[in-house]
This record gives C-alpha cells, structure tokens and sequence, in this order.
C-alpha cells in the first residue's frame, strides 16, 4: 500500500510539472470567477500559463483598467511612454475582448492624454451589457460622457467620480438601475440633474459624496424607489457658502438616511417613516450660527419620526447654538435608540441632557468612539446649576436643573465605548445611576488603558455601587 501511494504521488508531481494541473479541469465560470479578481493587467498575464489559459482572461466578467498600476513607481510622475503603454494596454484588451457581456467595469485614469480614447473605451464597454460602471476621471478641461451612458437598460450599478462640470444630454434613462454614486463632479446649471434624479424609477441607493451644488438653486429628489440616501458636503465652508441649493426630499420609503457637513445647503426632508435610521453629523460653525441653527432644526424636522438616530456632539451643540430657535425643536415620540459619535466638545453634556428633553421614550444610549476626558471639568451654568446633591464628589459638578422624562421612565441600557473611568464619564454615570429608575444595565467597553487594569475598574465599580441607585434591578458590566 505504501509503494502504491508513492507511486501514485510521483504520478501527481509528474501531472503537474506537464502542465496537467487541477486548477485548469475546473469550468470557465469558475475560473472566470477566480480571475474577476484580480487587477485586469495579471489576469491577461494568466495568458502564458498554459493553451488552457490562453484566451480566458478575454471572457472575465470584470475589467479594471487604473492608470497609476501601470505606471513606473514614481509617485505622481509620468511620462509620455507610459501614457502609450497604458492606452495600447486598454486598446488590445477591449479589442481582443469576445462577444460575452461586461458584468463590471472600472475604469481610473487621467483624460488629459486623450479624451477622445477615454470616450472610445467607455463606449466599447457599454456595447458589452455592463451592469456596473465605475468611472474615476480626472480631467483638465470640460469632458462629457458618451450618451450611450445614460440611455442604457443593462446598468445596475454607476459610479461617477470626476473633478468637472457632470455634463448630461438631453435624453436619460436608467430604468434598471439600482445604485448611483457621484463624487466631487460640480452640478451643472439648468434642469439636467432634475431631469437625471427622475430618470432612475428603480433607484434604491443614492450617494453624493463632495460634490459642488452651487449652480443649483433648488433641486428635488422625489424616488419613490428610494431606500439608501447618503450625502456629503464638502469638508471646507466659508461665512458666503450658506448660500447654497435647497434640497427637497421626498422619498417615503427611505429606510437610511446620513448627512454630513455644514449645511452650506438647506435641505427640506419630508417625514421619514419610523423605521428608518439616520445619522447626522454637523460640524460647529461660529461664523452664521443663527443660520445653521435653523437649518439644524429644520432637517431635525424631517427626522421626527425615526425609531433609532445615530448624531454627533457638534450637531447637538448646533441645535442650541440660537435661542430663538429652541421651540422649534421637533419632539422625537418614536425615537427609542440614540447614539452618539465623535469626540464631547466642552458643555456637551448639558447640551446632551437638554436634548433628551425632546426624547421622551428614549430606551437605548450609547456612547461610540468618544473621548470624554476632554470635557471641561466645569459644564458652564447655562445647563447646569447648584452645588453637589449626592451626585458629584467636590467642587465643579453641578446637577442639571431637570432631569429628562426619558431618563426617570423608560431609560433601560447605556453603553460606553471607549470608557476610560475620568471624572466626565463618572459624572454622568453617577448622575443615570441616581436618576434612571428603570435602568436595566450599563455596558463599559473599557479602553485600552483600562482593559487590563483590573484594580482600576475595581475601583469604579465600588465607587459607582456605592451610590444611592434609582434602579433596584441595575446591572453594571465592564466589558
């Protein structure tokens, strides 16, 4: 049996070295699988293995030509040879390409050398049925897209990342397509985009990442397809910015929403239904912050009804940065989950107890990423206000002049990511273990400093179970 088996070994050595290896008996769709993988330069490179894999990479269902994997390693330098290289390099693969369809193609590189090529080779696609087009183009001069782009039945999938003006014909359809993201492109002026929004009955996703909305008075993107919608501002504004686009949005079946930025545009968003899920996050402007205050609220208008919401300190902050603007502040009667991203700002804490004013059946808080510890050892007394009251252990801590419905009836879970054990995040837990009188449980996920500190945490838990607690039934974990 052992002779039989090392012959049967030298058998297999012997397969192989001719050649003859497994992986090549396996069917073209899953190798064609296999290769959609990889970068499109190696899989035409697979051509040299054997007559096998000759002419496979011409049927992959994923093409991926990017420019700067082509080039000689010299950062952002490039030469005229390379640039040939690169565009022979596409001209062969499509031209050598067969009749099967494209389900992927992806396309980066610099339309300065040839626009009228990078018009070709995104046409040559389109004629193969793709379903998911990814264009990343940086251009120097105005460039426009072949109409075949936006008149197609195959499309699924479109990503548009492009440093111009998104020029678009006079005729769209996209009645197949699911998902459409368009990046730091510069919206044209006119009805075009409108025009493009509405011509997506099956849109399900939409992103608009960086782009730059000012040539736009007002806009609406009104999808009843909706589900997904993402946008975000550019990360710089200046005190002339908020003279922006008024959007309008109206998609009812919307189930996630996120908005990022200075709100340099007003956006007017309809009810969105109490199973959706939000996160906001708006950086704090001083300059104009009566203006951004009401923008705030009007957005937290349309939120009202949402069940979970994911924000930021600096957005809360900009709810309360105008007076003025406090009764205006929408009552979230459905919002049973928050969360809380990025770092407190000094304050924050009685922003936050203040907003939970307006959250009246809140069961779930929690805490993700934050850094507590650069909060102000004083809050400031326009929230805040009196001496120590069996909460705080010294001078500095102050109670909240009310404590939030919430917290007194339907508070059951607070979770701390991050939990460092400094005197900010004792404050507040001292101030929920005292008020919260249905609070279940209170998760610590402790960082990395205090994860393996026991004495530490030791410490905490006895200081924090030594209060007088609201809750009989409270459960305190370090995680």
């Amino acid at each position: 049996m052992i002779g039989s088996f090392k012959q049967q070994k030298v058998s297999e050595n012997q397969n192989i070295d001719n050649g003859d290896d497994k992986m090549s008996h396996l069917p073209d769709c899953i190798l064609h699988h296999i290769l959609s993988f990889l970068p499109t330069k190696e899989a035409v490179a697979t051509c040299i293995l054997s007559k096998r894999w000759k002419f496979l990479w011409t049927s992959v269902p994923s093409i991926d030509f990017d420019d700067s994997l082509l080039y000689s390693s010299r950062g952002n330098i490039w030469h005229s040879h390379e640039v040939i290289h690169f565009m022979n390099f596409v001209e062969r693969v499509l031209l050598l390409r067969d009749a099967s369809s494209i389900k992927k193609f992806r396309l980066s590189c610099r339309v300065c050398f040839s626009a009228s090529h990078v018009h070709e080779w995104v046409s040559a696609a389109i004629g193969h049925n793709v379903q998911e087009l990814d264009l990343c183009l940086f251009v120097d001069e105005p460039f426009m897209l072949p109409s075949c782009v936006f008149d197609n039945a195959s499309l699924k999938t479109v990503k548009f990342e492009m440093n111009c003006i998104l020029q678009l014909p006079t005729y769209i359809s996209f009645p197949c397509l699911q998902k459409l993201q368009l990046c730091l492109v510069t919206f044209p002026k006119g009805n075009s985009m409108q025009k493009l929004f509405s011509s997506c009955p099956s849109l399900e996703e939409l992103a608009v990442l960086d782009c730059e909305w000012m040539n736009l008075s007002r806009i609406t993107i009104s999808i009843p397809s909706l589900k997904s919608l993402t946008i975000d501002d550019l990360p710089f504004c200046s005190v002339d910015d908020l003279r922006g686009c008024e959007i309008k949005i109206d998609a009812g079946n919307l189930t996630f929403f996120k908005y990022s930025g200075y709100l340099s545009n007003e956006i007017h968003l309809c009810d969105l239904s109490s199973s959706a899920f939000a996160s906001i996050h708006i950086p704090i402007i001083r300059e104009r912050r009566w203006q951004v205050a009401c923008r705030t609220v009007k957005l937290f208008g349309g939120l009202k009804n949402v069940s979970s919401l994911r924000i930021s300190s600096g957005t809360i902050k900009c709810l309360f940065l105008a007076d003025d603007v406090l009764d205006h502040i929408p009552m979230f009667q459905n919002l049973t989950h928050l969360e809380l991203s990025r770092g407190f700002e000094n304050n924050f804490i009685g922003v936050l107890l203040e907003f939970l004013q307006f959250l009246p059946k809140l069961e779930s808080l929690l805490f993700l990423e934050v850094d507590i510890c650069n909060l102000c050892a004083c809050y400031g007394t326009q929230y805040w206000a009196g001496p120590d009251n069996g909460v705080g252990t010294g001078e500095g801590d102050y109670m909240p002049k009310s404590v939030p419905d919430c917290v007194l009836s339907t508070l059951k879970m607070v979770n701390f990511q991050k939990f460092q054990g400094c005197n900010p995040e004792m404050r507040l837990l001292k101030f929920l273990l005292k008020n919260a009188l249905v609070l279940e449980k209170i998760n610590l996920f402790c960082s990395q400093s205090l994860s393996g500190d026991l004495e530490n945490q030791k410490k905490i838990g006895n200081q924090l179970r030594g209060l007088s607690i609201g809750s009989k039934h409270c459960t305190l974990a370090f995680m």
